[in-house]
């Protein structure tokens, strides 16, 4: 089905490896499309319920494959972008789905994030090894982060005299803060395992032989309870967060709570009466609030 990465669903559970070892799973035009569909793919199945992501070898994604640069136009640009098009930020806005902009302007790794923000299943990533340039930026956009002890996580943008991409600079700073954000893009060091988890980038830090099933051991858990909570969590978290007063978040919460006390949460609280484990019936692909529809428009 995919040429650069690697899809197996099992139990629920969907692994998506990336698949170019003898290239370190360098990241390409390609391999973005492909987890474009992917993530897309996984979001609207309801048999997957969560999303395992690591690297086939001993890297995770060593970044842009520069080698396999081919943007298709009269330039050198080897990041594949067309240096013919200048449009403002309200064109680009106005028009982000334009075949041109696409093509030729947007940030193909930012293409990636939006399409796993926009997920509705939770998202692990697991880092096996060198994750660096779009391969840590990417993995922001993941909901938790383990690294295995060969783990080497590099923003080295501005190193090689570019800017972090991948809509990084929207997650980076929630999750470690703004200065250890601007500090790890503006030096571009390599960061070991133990920094990145005092830093709260990733979870904790495995052996090597045990990273899978730490990630596994999470998405278990995550798979046991009701999808349709899990998926607006997910995107209550991320949204609500960015909100400017609780007020909104607080009108999210009870249209979230009064729609699935309605069902699944029937289920669970009698299924905590009754001491038995709860069977929950709602499916993510027919049984989200009405608002949810909009914010899949976003």
């Amino acid at each position: 089905m995919y040429n650069s990465i690697k899809y197996e669903l099992d139990e629920s559970i969907l692994t998506i490896t990336l698949n170019r070892p003898e290239q370190m799973n360098a990241f390409t035009v390609e391999m973005a499309n492909e987890l474009i569909d992917a993530f897309s793919k996984a979001s609207a199945d309801d048999q997957v319920r969560a999303i395992v992501v690591t690297g086939a070898g001993k890297a995770f994604c060593a970044g842009m494959d520069l080698q396999q640069a081919d943007n298709g136009f009269d330039s050198d640009n080897v990041f594949g972008l067309n240096e013919s098009l200048n449009p403002t930020l309200k064109e680009l806005a106005d028009n982000p789905e334009s075949t041109e902009f696409i093509d030729g302007v947007r940030d193909t790794g930012g293409r990636v994030t939006l399409a796993i923000y926009a997920c509705d299943k939770p998202v692990i990533a697991a880092i096996n090894g060198a994750a660096v340039g779009i391969g840590a930026s990417m993995t922001c956009a993941m909901d938790v982060r383990i690294a295995s002890e060969y783990a080497r996580i590099g923003f080295v943008f501005n190193k090689i005299g570019i800017t972090p991409e991948a809509c990084s600079t929207w997650f980076l700073p929630r999750i470690v803060g703004i200065s250890q954000a601007l500090e790890w893009c503006y030096c571009g060091d390599i960061i070991k395992p133990d920094e990145a988890k005092d830093a709260r980038f990733v979870k904790s830090v495995v052996p090597a032989e045990e990273l899978l099933e730490a990630a596994y051991s999470i998405a278990r858990k995550i798979a046991q309870h009701s999808p349709v909570a899990i998926a607006l969590t997910r995107q209550m978290m991320y949204r609500n967060s960015a909100l400017e007063h609780p007020m909104e978040a607080h009108i999210v919460d009870s249209l979230s709570m009064l729609h699935v006390s309605r069902n699944d949460g029937k289920e669970g609280v009698k299924s905590f009466l009754e001491k038995r484990p709860p069977v929950f019936s709602q499916r993510v692909s027919h049984d989200m609030p009405d608002f949810y529809a909009s914010w899949k428009k976003d």
